[in-house]
């Protein structure tokens, strides 16, 4: 199997998990856990991706248990990117909560994965040109190069009919734009109710206390829909907080610009500084657009920007209890540092 870079780069290497060719955009990720959680998360949707810690799938893929309705250890249903690259595939996993290797899960999902790959290398090219389009050719079968930035992959992964997880009094209204199990999971544990409705749902007939913007993949200039609802309530007291590219959605909803950035953030250990203050937080992100706080009304600014680039990393209304942050509170995987973040959206409720 090979993979080809649409600069012509070529890497090679064995084929695992589901033998087939892919395309999709090919981004890098830093962390040195957590795969189960990021093969699932519905932003890597149309990308092919290089994990650099170089031993993956040596814990196996844990069982398929059912908690409230949502799958316990994964952060959605199913498998969303197109394919991973890896250097070295463990196939004789251990872990008291794995049934099955991730060899085997990818060929369930029909996955195609690459191994004996020079990840740093290929990473090192990644930062150097840029994020770029790739493909995975398996028995020299060869496709076109796929750019998913063209498409609008939210309405792909967005959940179809509203869905309501019972729990406390309190509810809270979360637009699907890609959602993370664990975000629903936040507000459950935290005795809240959530409907879930879907990225186009007109939701100004339902009954709430609060929004929820949740992540999702791709440009967020593709979903007008959701960023005009989203504005409709900008003049309201309604408590709003966005997450991941529903921080972008609420920041274009606001008037300010997005932008994409040279290779993007998806590690599990991005330092994010609270604005005003020395105070850094080690956070979990995985997203190729950024804000441009420059662009932001008067009324709004700045709450968080990352240690290493400078970039925007949250935003927050000046009076009305509007916010949002790039990063991922709920991590899954990565640290738990900003979780405290649901407990003041909630105490806003």
């Amino acid at each position: 199997m090979e993979l080809i870079l649409e600069d012509g780069t070529v890497f090679s290497g064995k084929n695992f998990g589901y033998n087939g060719s892919v395309a999709g955009e090919v981004v890098f990720n830093t962390g040195m856990v957590g795969y189960p959680e990021t093969l699932t998360d519905p932003s890597y949707t149309g990308e092919i991706l290089v994990f650099t810690y170089p031993l993956i799938g040596n814990y196996g893929v844990p069982a398929q248990t059912m908690v409230d309705n949502l799958k316990a250890n994964f952060e959605s249903d199913k498998i969303h990117l197109k394919g991973i690259v890896i250097t070295s595939l463990t196939e004789d996993y251990s872990h008291w909560n794995a049934v099955q290797s991730l060899d085997a899960w990818m060929k369930e999902h029909k996955i195609p994965g690459l191994q004996g790959v020079d990840t740093r290398a290929l990473t090192k090219r990644l930062r150097t040109a840029g994020t770029q389009l790739g493909k995975l050719i398996s028995q020299g079968k060869d496709i076109p190069f796929y750019d998913p930035s063209k498409d609008n992959l939210v309405a792909q992964v967005s959940i179809k009919e509203p869905i309501l997880y019972e729990r406390g009094e309190k509810k809270v209204l979360l637009v699907d734009t890609g959602c993370k199990n664990n975000i629903i999971r936040s507000f459950l544990n935290r005795d809240v109710s959530v409907l879930r409705v879907p990225w186009d749902y007109d939701f100004s007939n339902e009954e709430f206390d609060g929004i929820m913007l949740s992540n999702g993949p791709g440009d967020p200039t593709k979903i007008p829909e959701t960023i005009a609802n989203v504005r409709k309530w900008l003049d309201k007291d309604k408590p709003i907080f966005g997450i991941c590219l529903g921080h972008q959605i609420l920041a274009l909803a606001a008037g300010a610009q997005s932008y994409k950035l040279k290779f993007g953030h998806r590690s599990q250990n991005q330092p994010c500084i609270l604005v005003g203050t020395k105070r850094c937080f080690i956070t979990s992100q995985n997203h190729g657009y950024a804000i441009d706080d420059q662009t932001l009304p008067a009324d709004w600014q700045p709450w968080f920007f990352n240690a290493n680039d400078g970039s925007n990393e949250g935003i927050r209304h000046r009076t009305k209890p509007i916010r949002s942050v790039q990063f991922h509170p709920e991590a899954m995987p990565g640290p738990v540092d900003t979780a405290f973040l649901f407990d003041e959206f909630v105490a806003m409720l």
